[in-house]
């Protein structure tokens, strides 16, 4: 599936980056000014520092905001409250746009209305996609979670799996429970709900250990982020249980996880296009009132990384961009 979605994003980024390349002044080279473009765009995101996924998020914002000629800012804070603070700050900046993901939507509520209100354009991203067009924003760009999430039940149930562990690593993400609630779905029965701090990965691994030695009938524990999956597979062996792992989203841990055999898939949103795709939408809409998507998100996953592709994607997360 990772095909066609770059594809996506290359046919969208394309008009933007001809003009930016077309001005020549016959040296076979742009001129000096032909892709700087004057705009500010702000992404704030509710990724914390030194999260290996918003990384790529970031790497995807930054590129697009290089081939296009546009000032990209990006800050990030897993807090609720400090996000909306960002979020508050970027739009007394007056920038030109704002890129927001929305794991807590409510807790966002009034400072994306502001950017709106002071006339902002604002695309959301990653999660809140379902209230995305209810704050006023242009656009979505990410993941449908639940749709995620039913794939993500039904492989483990072809795997084999029954009993399965899913692990919350943030507190009142909807986009987190959304996932959990669709692996029902998919694995046609409730798995067992276990919450855990992303910023604690110690505590979590001592938590997700006791929990499979107090069940020892858990035979597949699900987490739903990068981290915590590699943080899975040493409390599978510290409780010597033998449930499969399988996790949300890559990193080098993960995917090396996935080549030994330790990991058995990673259901993969290709979040380098969840920053790179808003810059772009953002850009037209700046220079041509343009509009992607017609109300509904703009998706970018998901995808199965496993054992049978992920020496193919091995290369591209080393270069920052799965």
């Amino acid at each position: 599936m990772a095909a066609p979605q770059r594809l996506l994003a290359l046919a969208v980024a394309a008009p933007l980056l001809l003009v930016a390349c077309s001005s020549d002044d016959g040296s076979g080279g742009a001129t000096e000014d032909s892709g700087d473009r004057d705009l500010t765009i702000s992404v704030v995101t509710h990724g914390s520092a030194g999260d290996a996924f918003w990384d790529v998020v970031q790497n995807g914002a930054d590129a697009a905001g290089e081939d296009l000629g546009v000032s990209v800012d990006y800050q990030g804070d897993g807090d609720p409250q400090r996000q909306s603070q960002l979020v508050d700050a970027a739009v007394n900046q007056d920038v030109d746009g704002l890129v927001v993901s929305m794991a807590n939507p409510d807790a966002l509520h009034d400072s994306i209305a502001a950017a709106v209100e002071a006339g902002i354009p604002v695309v959301t991203i990653n999660s809140g996609g379902e209230r995305s067009a209810e704050f006023g924003a242009i656009g979505h760009v990410g993941q449908d979670e639940a749709i995620a999430g039913r794939g993500a039940g039904r492989r483990l149930a072809a795997d084999g799996a029954h009993d399965v562990l899913c692990v919350v690593h943030e507190a009142g993400n909807v986009g987190l429970e959304q996932r959990c609630a669709g692996a029902a779905e998919g694995l046609g029965r409730e798995p067992v709900l276990l919450e855990v701090d992303i910023n604690d990965l110690e505590t979590a691994r001592s938590a997700i250990t006791s929990q499979l030695q107090t069940d020892a009938g858990i035979d597949g524990v699900l987490t739903l982020n990068s981290a915590v999956a590699a943080v899975a597979v040493a409390a599978a062996s510290d409780a010597g249980s033998d449930a499969q792992i399988a996790t949300f989203d890559l990193n080098q841990d993960v995917i090396r996880g996935i080549q030994a055999g330790d990991i058995s898939f990673a259901v993969d949103q290709q979040q380098y296009e969840q920053g790179y795709l808003p810059i772009v939408m953002l850009t037209l809409y700046a220079e041509n009132l343009n509009t992607v998507g017609g109300g509904r998100p703009v998706l970018t996953g998901p995808g199965i990384v496993d054992a049978s592709n992920v020496d193919a994607i091995a290369d591209l997360a080393s270069a920052g961009t799965r």
